[in-house]
């Protein structure tokens, strides 16, 4: 299932907090971002989700400031309802 939201997160490698983007769905097994710099596709990056911390994540897709991730290890029933209430 996923849900529309509109959150602003960082993403970033190392676990370093890199950039600013906003979350604009997310599910249990990813999340379609929009990024302020480009992602490259296959790659993999820290998530930080508010209320919910870092979650590693593939570059599924990525098109101009806009991508699609993969959560490594998928989002807890409480984590997702967090993120979408």
């Amino acid at each position: 299932m996923r849900a529309p939201v509109s959150l602003d997160a960082k993403i970033g490698r190392g676990g370093l907090d890199r950039a600013l983007c906003k979350v604009v769905d997310v599910s249990l097994h990813g999340a379609r971002i929009q990024t302020y710099s480009e992602v490259r596709a296959n790659s993999m990056i820290w998530l930080a989700l508010p209320n919910v911390g870092h979650v590693a994540a593939r570059v599924v897709w990525s098109n101009d400031f806009e991508a699609g991730l993969e959560f490594q290890t998928s989002l807890t029933p409480e984590a997702f309802e967090t993120l979408t209430a």
